[in-house]
């Protein structure tokens, strides 16, 4: 639009920025943003608010000769109260997601604590099915064989009933 650059300074006026283009800006920057809740111009639809507001000034600047090429949106001032409440709600929706985090990890250790007993109690039933009093007679038999045959030892064994093991004992004591 460089030959309507005269007509620029014939409707307008020499402070065409003044006069036409900041107050278009704000108003339309503020309607379009109206359209959004606080947080999402905060952090998400930040690009979407952009891409909007660069549309509608386009289209409102262009019957005053002006041609918007970019619209940069930078330094989002939020009242306090608001900017405290978007970072409370961030915080307590990071918040929520290490709790989900966290019950299912416990929940993944539980499984595994379950998984163990479980493993645990089949050895336990397996064993404890092997085990008979005859096998701990004749372990307990090999074990006294094994202290008599010691050159270091000096055991007295002493009979006990005939169900029992024998009852071993120390010289030394």
């Amino acid at each position: 639009m460089p030959d309507k650059l005269d007509s620029l300074q014939v409707t307008i006026g020499p402070d065409y920025y003044n006069v036409a283009v900041a107050p278009t800006i704000r108003a339309i920057a503020r309607s379009v943003a109206g359209q959004y809740k606080p947080e999402e111009i905060y952090s998400t639809k930040r690009e979407e608010l952009n891409t909007q507001i660069l549309d509608q000034l386009r289209e409102a600047m262009n019957h005053k000769f002006i041609v918007i090429e970019k619209v940069l949106i930078r330094d989002v001032q939020i009242p306090a109260k608001i900017s405290e409440a978007i970072n409370f709600k961030l915080a307590a929706a990071q918040e929520a997601e290490k709790m989900k985090f966290t019950i299912q990890k416990e929940k993944l250790e539980a499984d595994r604590k379950r998984i163990e007993a479980k493993g645990i109690a089949d050895f336990q039933k397996i064993i404890s099915a092997g085990i008979t009093s005859s096998y701990l007679k004749w372990k307990g038999i090999e074990t006294t064989e094994k202290l008599a045959e010691s050159p270091n030892s000096k055991i007295i064994v002493i009979g006990n009933s005939s169900q029992d093991l024998p009852i071993i004992l120390s010289a030394d004591k």
